[in-house]
Protein backbone atom coordinates (compact mmCIF):
# COMPACT_ATOMS: atom_id res chain seq x y z
CA UNK A 1 0.00 0.00 0.00
CA UNK A 2 1.39 3.44 -0.90
CA UNK A 3 1.79 5.94 1.89
CA UNK A 4 -0.66 8.41 0.44
CA UNK A 5 -3.31 5.70 0.61
CA UNK A 6 -3.18 5.41 4.38
CA UNK A 7 -2.39 8.97 5.47
CA UNK A 8 -5.52 11.11 5.62
CA UNK A 9 -5.61 14.81 6.39
CA UNK A 10 -8.86 15.98 7.93
CA UNK A 11 -9.74 19.67 8.04
CA UNK A 12 -7.52 22.39 9.59
CA UNK A 13 -4.29 21.34 11.24
CA UNK A 14 -5.05 23.20 14.50
CA UNK A 15 -8.02 21.11 15.55
CA UNK A 16 -8.18 17.89 13.56
CA UNK A 17 -6.25 14.64 13.48
CA UNK A 18 -3.96 12.94 11.01
CA UNK A 19 -4.34 9.18 10.88
CA UNK A 20 -1.71 6.65 9.93
CA UNK A 21 -3.91 3.59 9.55
CA UNK A 22 -2.61 0.05 9.43
CA UNK A 23 -3.52 -3.11 11.35
CA UNK A 24 -1.26 -3.02 14.41
CA UNK A 25 0.34 -4.23 17.54
CA UNK A 26 -1.34 -1.27 19.26
CA UNK A 27 -4.72 -2.51 18.01
CA UNK A 28 -3.99 -5.94 19.37
CA UNK A 29 -3.52 -4.32 22.76
CA UNK A 30 -6.81 -2.54 22.24
CA UNK A 31 -5.13 0.88 22.03
CA UNK A 32 -4.56 3.50 19.35
CA UNK A 33 -1.34 5.42 19.98
CA UNK A 34 -1.76 9.20 20.10
CA UNK A 35 0.92 11.77 19.25
CA UNK A 36 0.41 15.45 20.00
CA UNK A 37 2.09 17.87 17.56
CA UNK A 38 2.74 21.21 19.29
CA UNK A 39 3.78 23.89 16.79
CA UNK A 40 3.96 27.67 17.25
CA UNK A 41 3.83 28.57 13.57
CA UNK A 42 1.07 28.72 10.94
CA UNK A 43 -1.14 25.77 10.01
CA UNK A 44 0.01 25.83 6.39
CA UNK A 45 3.61 25.17 7.39
CA UNK A 46 2.63 22.56 9.98
CA UNK A 47 0.96 20.24 7.46
CA UNK A 48 4.13 19.39 5.52
CA UNK A 49 6.11 19.06 8.77
CA UNK A 50 3.63 16.54 10.14
CA UNK A 51 3.60 14.54 6.91
CA UNK A 52 7.40 14.24 7.06
CA UNK A 53 7.28 13.25 10.74
CA UNK A 54 4.74 10.54 9.94
CA UNK A 55 7.01 9.26 7.18
CA UNK A 56 9.81 8.83 9.71
CA UNK A 57 7.44 7.26 12.22
CA UNK A 58 6.29 4.71 9.66
CA UNK A 59 9.89 3.87 8.74
CA UNK A 60 10.89 3.54 12.38
CA UNK A 61 8.03 1.33 13.50
CA UNK A 62 8.75 -1.25 10.79
CA UNK A 63 5.63 -3.17 11.80
CA UNK A 64 1.87 -2.65 11.57
CA UNK A 65 0.74 0.21 13.79
CA UNK A 66 -2.20 2.55 14.25
CA UNK A 67 -1.30 6.06 15.30
CA UNK A 68 -3.48 9.14 15.65
CA UNK A 69 -1.70 12.49 15.39
CA UNK A 70 -3.33 15.42 17.17
CA UNK A 71 -2.03 18.76 15.84
CA UNK A 72 -2.05 21.95 17.90
CA UNK A 73 -0.75 25.01 16.02
CA UNK A 74 -0.54 28.49 17.53
CA UNK A 75 -0.41 30.52 14.30
CA UNK A 76 2.35 32.72 15.71
CA UNK A 77 0.58 33.46 19.00
CA UNK A 78 2.89 31.75 21.49
CA UNK A 79 0.52 32.55 24.38
CA UNK A 80 -1.67 29.73 23.01
CA UNK A 81 1.02 27.08 23.50
CA UNK A 82 0.69 26.43 27.28
CA UNK A 83 -3.07 25.71 27.13
CA UNK A 84 -2.54 23.64 23.98
CA UNK A 85 0.14 21.61 25.76
CA UNK A 86 -2.17 21.18 28.77
CA UNK A 87 -4.92 19.96 26.43
CA UNK A 88 -2.63 17.32 24.94
CA UNK A 89 -1.69 16.14 28.43
CA UNK A 90 -5.36 16.01 29.44
CA UNK A 91 -6.01 13.82 26.41
CA UNK A 92 -3.33 11.45 27.75
CA UNK A 93 -1.40 11.35 24.50
CA UNK A 94 1.39 8.78 24.32
CA UNK A 95 3.98 11.26 23.07
CA UNK A 96 4.32 14.97 22.29
CA UNK A 97 6.30 16.32 19.35
CA UNK A 98 7.23 19.88 20.39
CA UNK A 99 8.68 22.18 17.75
CA UNK A 100 10.81 25.21 18.73
CA UNK A 101 12.02 26.43 22.15
CA UNK A 102 8.71 28.01 23.14
CA UNK A 103 6.76 24.82 22.38
CA UNK A 104 9.33 22.72 24.24
CA UNK A 105 9.03 24.90 27.34
CA UNK A 106 5.23 24.69 27.20
CA UNK A 107 5.32 20.90 26.89
CA UNK A 108 7.87 20.51 29.70
CA UNK A 109 5.78 22.71 31.97
CA UNK A 110 2.70 20.62 31.22
CA UNK A 111 4.16 17.16 31.88
CA UNK A 112 7.15 15.42 33.39
CA UNK A 113 5.97 11.94 32.47
CA UNK A 114 4.68 11.92 28.86
CA UNK A 115 7.64 11.50 26.46
CA UNK A 116 8.54 14.61 24.46
CA UNK A 117 10.45 14.52 21.18
CA UNK A 118 11.76 18.01 20.53
CA UNK A 119 12.52 19.64 17.21
CA UNK A 120 14.61 22.76 17.85
CA UNK A 121 16.67 24.68 15.29
CA UNK A 122 17.45 27.51 17.69
CA UNK A 123 18.80 26.14 21.00
CA UNK A 124 21.67 24.19 22.54
CA UNK A 125 19.74 21.66 24.65
CA UNK A 126 22.14 21.34 27.62
CA UNK A 127 22.79 25.03 28.30
CA UNK A 128 19.09 25.81 27.98
CA UNK A 129 18.26 23.11 30.54
CA UNK A 130 16.16 20.98 28.21
CA UNK A 131 18.36 17.92 28.85
CA UNK A 132 21.10 16.96 31.31
CA UNK A 133 23.49 15.73 28.63
CA UNK A 134 23.51 14.88 24.93
CA UNK A 135 24.22 11.19 25.54
CA UNK A 136 21.77 10.77 28.45
CA UNK A 137 19.01 13.41 28.43
CA UNK A 138 17.88 12.26 31.87
CA UNK A 139 14.19 13.22 31.77
CA UNK A 140 11.14 12.75 29.59
CA UNK A 141 12.57 14.77 26.69
CA UNK A 142 14.96 14.03 23.84
CA UNK A 143 14.98 15.19 20.24
CA UNK A 144 16.81 16.73 17.29
CA UNK A 145 18.71 19.97 17.96
CA UNK A 146 20.86 22.07 15.65
CA UNK A 147 24.43 22.90 16.70
CA UNK A 148 24.06 26.47 15.55
CA UNK A 149 27.42 28.32 15.93
CA UNK A 150 28.88 26.90 12.70
CA UNK A 151 25.92 28.21 10.74
CA UNK A 152 26.34 31.80 11.91
CA UNK A 153 29.89 31.77 10.59
CA UNK A 154 29.02 30.02 7.32
CA UNK A 155 26.23 32.52 6.54
CA UNK A 156 28.47 35.54 7.03
CA UNK A 157 31.31 33.91 5.10
CA UNK A 158 28.95 33.27 2.17
CA UNK A 159 27.80 36.90 2.18
CA UNK A 160 31.44 38.01 2.35
CA UNK A 161 32.28 35.90 -0.71
CA UNK A 162 29.48 37.51 -2.69
CA UNK A 163 30.12 41.01 -1.29
CA UNK A 164 33.85 41.15 -0.40
CA UNK A 165 33.74 44.75 0.84
CA UNK A 166 30.69 44.39 3.05
CA UNK A 167 31.10 45.93 6.53
CA UNK A 168 27.53 46.36 7.75
CA UNK A 169 24.98 43.52 8.06
CA UNK A 170 21.50 43.62 9.57
CA UNK A 171 20.33 40.63 11.61
CA UNK A 172 16.63 39.78 11.93
CA UNK A 173 16.05 38.06 15.25
CA UNK A 174 13.04 36.79 17.21
CA UNK A 175 13.82 37.24 20.96
CA UNK A 176 11.48 34.35 21.81
CA UNK A 177 14.07 31.92 20.41
CA UNK A 178 16.79 32.93 22.88
CA UNK A 179 20.24 34.41 22.26
CA UNK A 180 22.28 31.41 21.05
CA UNK A 181 21.98 32.29 17.37
CA UNK A 182 22.55 35.98 17.97
CA UNK A 183 25.71 35.31 19.99
CA UNK A 184 27.03 32.90 17.35
CA UNK A 185 26.59 35.44 14.55
CA UNK A 186 28.10 38.21 16.69
CA UNK A 187 31.22 36.11 17.36
CA UNK A 188 31.64 35.31 13.68
CA UNK A 189 31.09 38.95 12.68
CA UNK A 190 33.86 40.10 15.02
CA UNK A 191 36.33 37.71 13.39
CA UNK A 192 35.27 38.77 9.88
CA UNK A 193 35.32 42.51 10.63
CA UNK A 194 31.60 42.99 10.08
CA UNK A 195 29.39 45.32 12.12
CA UNK A 196 25.92 43.99 12.99
CA UNK A 197 22.62 45.77 13.48
CA UNK A 198 20.08 43.65 15.37
CA UNK A 199 16.43 44.08 14.41
CA UNK A 200 13.68 42.30 16.34
CA UNK A 201 11.00 40.49 14.35
CA UNK A 202 8.38 38.63 16.38
CA UNK A 203 5.86 38.11 13.59
CA UNK A 204 4.45 39.36 10.28
CA UNK A 205 3.51 42.74 11.75
CA UNK A 206 7.19 43.52 12.39
CA UNK A 207 8.67 42.19 9.17
CA UNK A 208 8.10 45.04 6.71
CA UNK A 209 9.32 47.69 9.15
CA UNK A 210 12.42 45.62 9.97
CA UNK A 211 13.39 45.26 6.30
CA UNK A 212 12.84 48.99 5.74
CA UNK A 213 14.97 49.76 8.81
CA UNK A 214 17.78 47.58 7.47
CA UNK A 215 17.78 49.56 4.23
CA UNK A 216 17.55 52.92 6.04
CA UNK A 217 20.56 52.00 8.20
CA UNK A 218 22.61 51.26 5.06
CA UNK A 219 22.92 47.53 5.73
CA UNK A 220 24.76 45.89 2.87
CA UNK A 221 23.12 42.52 3.48
CA UNK A 222 20.79 40.69 5.80
CA UNK A 223 20.99 37.56 7.95
CA UNK A 224 17.62 36.14 8.98
CA UNK A 225 17.95 33.98 12.08
CA UNK A 226 15.89 30.85 12.57
CA UNK A 227 12.46 30.98 14.21
CA UNK A 228 9.08 29.31 13.65
CA UNK A 229 7.85 32.58 12.12
CA UNK A 230 10.70 32.61 9.61
CA UNK A 231 10.27 28.93 8.73
CA UNK A 232 6.57 29.42 8.04
CA UNK A 233 6.87 32.70 6.10
CA UNK A 234 9.80 32.29 3.72
CA UNK A 235 7.88 33.68 0.70
CA UNK A 236 6.93 36.85 2.59
CA UNK A 237 10.54 37.38 3.66
CA UNK A 238 11.91 36.70 0.18
CA UNK A 239 9.48 39.24 -1.27
CA UNK A 240 10.53 41.85 1.30
CA UNK A 241 14.21 41.21 0.58
CA UNK A 242 13.52 41.76 -3.12
CA UNK A 243 11.54 44.92 -2.46
CA UNK A 244 14.31 46.43 -0.35
CA UNK A 245 17.05 45.11 -2.66
CA UNK A 246 18.82 43.33 0.19
CA UNK A 247 21.09 40.32 -0.36
CA UNK A 248 19.92 37.92 2.34
CA UNK A 249 20.62 34.47 3.72
CA UNK A 250 18.81 32.26 6.21
CA UNK A 251 18.49 28.70 7.50
CA UNK A 252 15.34 27.75 5.57
CA UNK A 253 16.10 26.67 2.02
CA UNK A 254 12.65 27.58 0.68
CA UNK A 255 13.66 31.21 1.19
CA UNK A 256 16.10 30.94 -1.73
CA UNK A 257 13.69 28.85 -3.79
CA UNK A 258 11.04 31.56 -3.35
CA UNK A 259 13.19 34.52 -4.36
CA UNK A 260 15.77 35.16 -1.64
CA UNK A 261 19.47 35.17 -2.53
CA UNK A 262 20.84 32.24 -0.49
CA UNK A 263 19.93 29.71 2.17
CA UNK A 264 21.94 27.12 4.03
CA UNK A 265 20.42 24.75 6.56
CA UNK A 266 18.88 21.36 7.26
CA UNK A 267 16.66 19.64 4.74
CA UNK A 268 13.37 20.03 6.61
CA UNK A 269 11.75 16.85 5.30
CA UNK A 270 14.73 14.82 6.50
CA UNK A 271 14.77 16.76 9.78
CA UNK A 272 11.16 15.94 10.64
CA UNK A 273 11.52 12.36 9.41
CA UNK A 274 14.42 12.01 11.84
CA UNK A 275 12.15 13.13 14.68
CA UNK A 276 9.56 10.59 13.55
CA UNK A 277 12.12 7.79 13.77
CA UNK A 278 13.05 8.92 17.29
CA UNK A 279 9.36 8.95 18.25
CA UNK A 280 8.97 5.41 16.91
CA UNK A 281 11.78 4.19 19.17
CA UNK A 282 10.00 5.60 22.21
CA UNK A 283 6.64 4.18 21.13
CA UNK A 284 8.35 0.79 20.85
CA UNK A 285 9.63 1.07 24.42
CA UNK A 286 12.83 3.15 24.44
CA UNK A 287 13.29 5.43 27.46
CA UNK A 288 13.67 9.10 26.39
CA UNK A 289 15.96 9.65 29.38
CA UNK A 290 18.46 7.29 27.76
CA UNK A 291 17.85 8.07 24.09
CA UNK A 292 20.68 10.41 22.98
CA UNK A 293 19.89 13.80 21.51
CA UNK A 294 20.58 13.90 17.77
CA UNK A 295 21.59 16.58 15.26
CA UNK A 296 20.21 17.00 11.73
CA UNK A 297 21.99 14.78 9.24
CA UNK A 298 21.14 16.30 5.84
CA UNK A 299 21.91 19.89 4.84
CA UNK A 300 21.39 22.00 1.73
CA UNK A 301 22.97 25.12 0.27
CA UNK A 302 20.58 26.78 -2.20
CA UNK A 303 21.53 29.78 -4.37
CA UNK A 304 19.14 31.85 -6.48
CA UNK A 305 20.83 33.31 -9.59
CA UNK A 306 17.65 35.16 -10.56
CA UNK A 307 17.77 37.03 -7.26
CA UNK A 308 21.49 37.74 -7.77
CA UNK A 309 20.82 39.18 -11.22
CA UNK A 310 18.03 41.39 -9.87
CA UNK A 311 20.45 42.68 -7.22
CA UNK A 312 23.18 43.30 -9.79
CA UNK A 313 25.44 40.66 -8.22
CA UNK A 314 27.74 38.13 -9.84
CA UNK A 315 27.88 34.93 -7.85
CA UNK A 316 31.48 33.69 -7.49
CA UNK A 317 32.37 30.24 -8.75
CA UNK A 318 33.27 29.17 -5.20
CA UNK A 319 29.65 29.67 -4.15
CA UNK A 320 28.17 27.94 -7.19
CA UNK A 321 30.45 24.94 -6.85
CA UNK A 322 29.39 24.41 -3.22
CA UNK A 323 25.67 24.85 -3.89
CA UNK A 324 23.46 21.79 -3.74
CA UNK A 325 20.83 23.60 -5.81
CA UNK A 326 21.11 26.64 -8.09
CA UNK A 327 17.94 28.48 -9.15
CA UNK A 328 18.46 29.87 -12.67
Amino acid sequence: MKRREFITLLGGASSSSIFLLRPTVAQERGKILQIGFLYPGPEGAATSRMAALLSGLEAGLRQPAQVTMIPRTAGGDIAKLPPMAADLVARKVDLISAISPVAIRAAMAATSTIPIVAGDLESEPVTTGFVKSIARPGGNLTGVFLDFPDFGKKWLEALKEVLPHIVNVAVLWDPATGEQQLNAVASAAQVLGIALQNLEVRGPADAEAAFAAARERSAGALVILSSPFVGGNTKLLADLAQAQRLPAITLFTNFAREGGLMAYGPNLDAYFQQQGVMASKILKGANPAELPVEAPTKFEFVVNLKAAQALGLTMPASILLRADEVIE
